[in-house]
């Protein structure tokens, strides 16, 4: 019985610390763009980025950002180099570029102004009707990213 509260201890001690963006797809944001408006984040990060790891746990920690983010934006998180699936978006189909081992996706290289290897992590901020608004390459430090969204958010 006291391994059993330990490892419930351990299990539910990270949810109270880290709060969690609602994450969608772009099949979903399609219909929820439908339904109800909101500007769009979308995150490309790759897995071996140590900077992308850094800055996802520097962003869920803040609480703040979070609730933010998750009240008045679409959030999608797109792994550019392991996502495999057809994509549509804007109205154009997006595949998967193998390239022997590794690969990319075609949405990452038209997302990013670098079309021939895009920077991660990579913030591409959209307002409700899907039009460019922020584009940022590197981290983006959870401090900054609350003043640039409240500055988007207020358009």
């Amino acid at each position: 019985m006291k391994n059993f509260k330990i490892f419930l201890f351990l299990m539910f001690v990270p949810c109270l610390c880290l709060s969690q963006i609602k994450t969608g797809t772009f099949s979903d944001l399609e219909i929820l763009q439908k339904e109800t408006p909101k500007p769009t984040i979308i995150h490309l990060y790759t897995d071996w980025c140590a900077v992308c790891k850094i800055e996802s746990f520097q962003l869920n920690k803040s609480k703040d950002l979070v609730k933010m983010i998750n009240d008045n934006f679409y959030f999608i998180n797109f792994e550019a180099e392991k996502t495999k699936d057809n994509i549509n978006f804007q109205g154009k189909e997006f595949n998967y570029l193998p390239n022997g081992n590794s690969g990319i996706h075609e949405l990452a290289l038209a997302l990013s102004k670098n079309k021939k290897q895009p920077v991660y992590p990579l913030w591409i901020i959209l307002d409700s009707k899907q039009n460019l608004v922020y584009y940022h390459e590197g981290e983006f430090k959870p401090e900054i990213m609350k003043q640039k969204l409240l500055e988007i958010f207020a358009l």
